[in-house]
């Protein structure tokens, strides 16, 4: 079986719910160190692609071409929760770009932070595409598309140049066959490709070590993606998800996706780190990622103090009463 329990949650001493899947570690060479559950499983990267979709863009410097900020330029790499500040930033990019955003293929939504998307129905806005979650990615493939003299309004199909160039990325950066990768389509329209988890971690770990990364030009676009997310670390998801809170620690690149998904590379230990919770919850990534940076002996306390705020392991009721706990119960075996 592929999947092992992960986390235990209890209410008055009962075991309520179980979440099951698989953590991997490994090292500049690619070899694991420590695994819970099976690291080969296959696992579809969703939102956690982003840094890795924001590599053509970053290569060809489409911030410099069109005069993005840095916090505008963080959101190629973006699954923004849709705060006021994050639809000023993209708009501030369209604008710059020459793009519309009815250009996007995401669909029309309203945000995904429950506050924001309370706000605009409260103003009796309507869905926008610029609200979806991924539209500061599609954003910067719209802007590369321009730059290059493709067709923007197909930047979405796979046999678009944008699409190839992405796939030509991943399998370069993961040290796979482009053949190998099972490819399907994401919750945004965008193609999207599956690794194993151990893959995933090494790819996670070059973002944050680009030096491990031969190609010159790969190596820079590397180091950008990961210098405007951990100085922008609101901009990639909202002040209270954990993605923020991971890259509000400059050693660590971090980043997660739909269904459970989550990648991080740490720098001063140069190691690789990805998760897949079986059952899709974001819940309990705090509860993980916190146990397993414990586990390995993670010197910075303030990151781990601050995933275990953000979720804590106590269960409360809807009056705030303390009613059960949840527990990371799994092994790091190497």
């Amino acid at each position: 079986m592929s999947f092992t329990t992960l986390v235990e949650e209890y209410r008055g001493g009962v075991l309520e719910n179980v979440h099951y899947g698989a953590v991997s570690v490994v090292d500049e060479t690619g070899r694991i160190l420590y695994k819970a559950g099976n690291p080969e499983h296959m696992t579809f990267l969703r939102s956690a692609a982003k840094p890795f979709q924001a590599l053509p863009v970053m290569k060809r410097r489409v911030d410099r071409t069109y005069g993005l900020t840095g916090a505008e330029t963080a959101m190629f790499a973006a699954s923004h929760r849709g705060e006021s500040y994050h639809i000023e930033a993209l708009e501030s990019m369209f604008q710059k770009m020459g793009l519309s955003e009815e250009q996007l293929h995401c669909c029309a939504t309203y945000p995904l932070n429950e506050d924001a998307k309370a706000e605009r129905h409260r103003n009796q806005e309507a869905k926008r595409r610029i609200f979806h979650n991924c539209s500061g990615k599609h954003a910067g493939l719209m802007g590369l598309s321009k730059q290059m003299g493709w067709d923007v309004e197909s930047y979405y199909k796979p046999e678009h140049p944008v699409q190839q160039e992405i796939m030509e990325a991943m399998a370069y950066i993961a040290e796979v066959p482009q053949s190998s990768i099972p490819q399907g389509i994401d919750g945004c329209g965008l193609p999207i490709f599956a690794l194993p988890l151990h893959k995933i971690a090494y790819s996670y770990l070059k973002l944050a070590c680009p030096d491990l990364v031969p190609d010159e030009e790969v190596r820079k676009a590397l180091a950008l993606t990961g210098r405007v997310m951990n100085e922008n670390p609101d901009m990639i998801a909202d002040r209270q998800f954990v993605c923020s809170a991971l890259l509000k620690d400059d050693n660590l690149s971090a980043k997660g996706g739909a269904k459970g998904v989550y990648g991080i590379g740490l720098r001063k230990e140069r190691i690789g780190i990805s998760l897949k919770v079986s059952d899709g919850s974001e819940l309990v990534w705090p509860c993980i990622i916190a146990s397993i940076l414990e586990r390995i002996g993670y010197e910075n306390k303030e990151t781990i103090d601050r995933l275990y705020a953000l979720v804590p392991n106590v269960i409360v009721n809807d009056g705030g009463t303390v009613v059960g706990e949840r527990k990371a119960v799994f092994q790091l075996q190497s």
